[in-house]
Parts: C-alpha cells; structure tokens; sequence
C-alpha cells in the first residue's frame, strides 16, 4: 500500500487549515454562497436535503484499519454513527455539522485521509478492480498506475475548474471490473505481441443523463506515456469543453460533437507537445511505484486443501461471497453490506471497527471499497474462512447474497439528495424484503440490480442488469425500469422496459421480470444472457399483460406514462 511521504502530509494538512480559513469567512459573511460553493466542492462537502455531506477519498478503494478505525470514531464524534459506500469507492457521512467539517478534516489528516477533489469540477478520485494485485485473470496490478494518476491530478493547476467533473477507471484484468466503458477516461492495462505493458485508452463513456458507452482512442499506448497522453485529453476537454450548458459539458458531448477520429487528432495534436516532456514516466518511476504495491507476505500453502466445516451456511457463503487468488490457498473475501433492512452500502461504526480488527487478523490490516458498495478483505487464508464467517456473523456482515439480487446499488436517492427525483432507498428495502430467501437468490444466479433516484445515475442503473430509475411525474415519484445493461466486457447501456411504475409496484414487477426469466432461459443460462438472447418483448409483455404470468401486476401500472 502506499504510504504518504512528507510532502504528502503537508499538502493535506495546508489544504485542511485552507478550507477552516475559507469556511470562518463564509460563516462571517465574508464570501458568498457562490463564492464559497467551489471551495466546499474540491473538498468534498455538499449541502444535502438535510444535512451536509461530507465525502471522504479512498483512493482505488484501498485504505488500512487504522483509517477505518479513524473513520469509526469520526461517525461517532461528529455524525450519526455510521458511513456510506459509494459507488465511487469513496466513504461518506451524511449529518455533520458545518462547523465541524474542519475538525473532521484535521482528524483525517491524522491518518493520512483528506477530502481533496472528491466533489466539483475536476478531476475525481480514480477508481480501480476491487480485487486489484490478487486476481487469477490479472495481466498487471492497476494500483500503482492509479496512485500515479492520483499524483498527477491532485491539485492540478490546469484542470481546477474543468468544464465539468472527470472521472478515470483503471483495470488490469481480462475481465473488466471497474466499467472502463462507463467513464470519462477508463485504462485497460496489457500487453502487446511483444510483451510490452501499455493501455487501451477508452474516452467519452459516462452515464447521467446522456448515457454513453466509451470508444477507443488507442489500442496500446506504450506505458510510459499515460500520464503524456491523458493530460493531452484533458487540454482538448479544457479547451473546447461547453461551459454554457452543465448537461452538454461533459467529453462525451464533445466527442460526440467532435466525432471520434477529429477528437482522436485534437489529443495526438496537443500529445506532441507533451509526449517528451517531464510528465514521461522512465523506468525509475514505474519501478517505484509498483515496489509500494508488492505482494504480502504470504504463507506458502502450495499443495495444501484445508479441510473445512460442512456447515451449509457457511458452504453458501464461501460459495457466494469469497473469490479466486491468485496466491494459493488464499481467497478474497467480499463482505457485503445489503444486509436485511439496510441501505445499501451503509455501515455502521460498530461494523467499521469490527472489519478493522477482522482485517488485522485474517488480512494484512487492509480493506477495500468496492464500487458495488461492499468491503473487501483481499487476502484470507482459506483455512481461516471458517473462523472469518463465524465472525462476521456476530457483526450481522455474514448473508451469503454475494452477486444476487439482493447484492444491489443504490444511491442514497431522495432521502438525502437535493438533486433526486426519488426515494431510491425505500425501493431498495423493498425488493431486498420480497427477495430475502437465499436459496431462491441462489437459484436465480448473479442478476446486477442498480437504483438511481434521478438522471445523474448515482446508481449506474443504465449499466445494471436490471436497471431502475426514479423519476417525477407532476409531483410524484415513480420508477421506470430497464432490463439488459452490463458493465463488464462488451459494456451495453440497458433497454427501458415501457412506463413507468410506482414504488409500491417494483417488488411485483422485478418479480414478474424474474419469472419470466426462470420460464424462459435454457440450461445454466444466467439471467443477463437470457435477456441478450430472447430480447425485451418477452419481459414487456409479462409486466404489461398480467394474464400472461402468475403473479398479477396492479393494472393502472401500464397506464403510467
């Protein structure tokens, strides 16, 4: 992992005493709204429904028990004794006071976390693959890549005040689990015929309210010029991004206005001016970075086959929630936090501490955020799975609903956000309710299940497997669905299902669609191949024409426009 230096520390602590100055001036009345809102917004804190929200980096999704330990005891003192997930990889708290951000800042400080970018106009915290440095399918580890980028893109005077928020995604594996597709930048990690590392650079994806699917820049870039040729990319967006619309000022409007191959000559325009400069990353750099991120000392259990317990809960949750390592006898362990009557992605201080200590003791001391809005303990000696679940049990963090149904993202929606059209949560709740036998989840194999409460796809419901999405109609909240999106290789933006449905309607919808699923795919087949396969008008006509299925839809549901 990597561990800030002095300069690291530095930079977090004046960028902590910045903003206590900034926000005593706007408490005085010395700085406007307007002139205090990008300020809040480069560190993190938006004025919510309610409450502030403060969002705190976890860059890649890696941090340490210290940190979350930090975090814990930061719930307790300043909010409501528990943290949110993001789908960014990020941690947020939702009820603190606005006199107490500073405080907050400088406790974070104390374990190297900060708040830096995490919200407004620039470059965002990168994400990466949960199971970065461990997984089978892995060409490189995408951690030390992403930590140059953090490097580079921190603070960078130049892209401060972007058109609009940039998001880049990292991913070194075969199969992508860091949607790439769905970002602003996303960086896939391989090797060419020669064996030379490098990236297939993949711009203008991103969801919201103009849902795109990223297009290839470049096959392979040579890796020494990542940072060369992204930051090529962000002096076109910079340059020519609109700044006269926020819903047309993202790059993939650009792109799309520009056309692909124009904006592909633009960066390659601009590269040559960069490309032998001193953002060129020699050999010493990559060896350095990488040596932050060098394998655990792992115990050899080479040939080894511990013999567990046949307990047959256990059984399912070592089948549903622990994953392959390329290290043998070691698993990753996901724990998931979409336990019963929990939002999603919600954990409590008691847990935080609980996963601290768990990772100390089975895991190296470090934890990671995914951005399906779980915890993940990389490293886990099989043979000590049996006592981890036992533990995690007495925390309330052991349902074996890994990948299910009931394993879905939400964003906090309507309860918290200004900007919702909806209550995403209660929806979550519900469906989680409906769907609370194990085995019939088990049955129906992995289905990705992705809830927004507006257009801004918080939720990513475009690229859910089933996607839902709340929406206004004259004052009411309801719910259009969408079937068939995938985020992972051969990224496809799902198709919406007809009108739109009320939150009293979704459990039974999402039932129908499920039933249908179970007449309908062959032998094996999961759910996402069956929807790829039959299309959508079988799935329309079950949720549409309730005589055709066995479960009765309410039937002013096809009447809702």
């Amino acid at each position: 992992m990597y561990t800030y230096h002095d300069d690291d520390k530095r930079l977090v602590r004046e960028r902590a005493q910045q903003f206590r100055e900034q926000l005593n001036r706007y408490l005085a009345g010395e700085l406007s709204e307007e002139e205090f809102r990008p300020l809040r917004l480069q560190n993190g804190l938006y004025i919510q429904r309610h409450a502030p929200m403060l969002r705190i980096a976890v860059p890649y999704g890696l941090m340490n028990s210290v940190q979350l330990r930090k975090i814990a005891a930061i719930t307790r003192r300043y909010d409501r004794s528990y943290a949110h997930v993001s789908t960014r990889q990020n941690l947020q708290i939702n009820w603190p006071a606005l006199e107490a951000i500073p405080d907050i800042l400088d406790e974070l400080a104390d374990v190297d976390m900060h708040c830096i970018q995490t919200s407004g106009n620039c470059i965002r915290n990168t994400t990466t693959d949960h199971f970065a440095g461990i997984a089978p399918d892995e060409t490189e580890d995408p951690r030390p890549y992403c930590e140059l980028i953090r490097q580079w893109s921190t603070l960078h005077p130049e892209f401060a005040y972007l058109p609009r928020k940039f998001k880049i995604a990292v991913c070194g594996s075969l199969q992508d689990r860091a949607a790439i597709y769905a970002h602003d930048v996303g960086l896939a990690l391989h090797r060419n015929d020669a064996g030379s590392l490098g990236v297939r650079v993949i711009v203008g994806g991103g969801l919201g309210r103009t849902p795109v699917i990223g297009s290839v820049l470049e096959e392979w870039l040579p890796i020494e010029h990542m940072l060369t040729y992204l930051e090529a990319i962000l002096r076109v967006y910079n340059r020519l991004g609109r700044r006269d619309n926020k819903y047309k000022a993202r790059i993939k409007i650009l792109i799309k206005a520009m056309g692909v191959d124009a904006f592909r000559q633009s960066v390659h325009d601009e590269w040559q001016h960069l490309k032998e400069g001193v953002m060129q990353l020699p050999a010493s750099t990559l060896a350095a970075a990488r040596a932050h991120f060098s394998p655990m000392p792992y115990q050899d259990f080479t040939g080894s086959d511990p013999e567990l317990p046949q307990n047959p809960i256990f059984k399912q949750w070592l089948r549903h929630n622990t994953h392959a390592h390329k290290q043998p006898g070691y698993r990753a362990v996901t724990v998931v936090l979409k336990g019963h009557g929990q939002a999603p992605g919600d954990i409590s201080a008691d847990q935080l501490d609980a996963i601290a200590d768990l990772a100390d003791r089975f895991s190296f001391g470090e934890v990671r955020n995914s951005h399906h809005q779980n915890m993940v303990l990389a490293d886990v000696p099989e043979h000590a799975l049996f006592a981890l679940w036992q533990a995690l049990q007495t925390h309330g963090l052991a349902k074996a609903n890994g990948g299910t149904l009931a394993d879905l993202i939400c964003c906090p929606g309507g309860d918290f956000c200004n900007l919702a059209n909806a209550r995403s949560i209660p929806v979550a709740l519900a469906i989680q309710e409906r769907f609370d036998d194990v085995d019939y989840l088990h049955d129906l194999g992995p289905i990705e299940l992705n809830i927004s409460g507006c257009m801004n796809a918080c939720g990513h419901h475009h690229i859910g497997h089933i996607g839902i999405l709340g929406v206004d109609k004259k004052g009411a909240e309801f719910f259009q669905v969408s079937l068939g999106g995938k985020q992972a290789d051969n990224s496809q933006l799902g198709k919406i299902l007809g009108p739109s449905f009320s939150a009293e309607e979704i459990p039974v919808v999402i039932e129908t669609v499920l039933q249908t699923y179970v007449a309908l795919r062959e032998e094996d087949e999961h759910f996402i191949d069956t929807c790829h396969r039959v299309g959508i008008e079988p799935f329309k006509r079950a949720v549409y024409q309730p005589a055709n299925i066995h479960t009765e839809v309410p039937a002013h549901a096809a009447a809702v426009a």
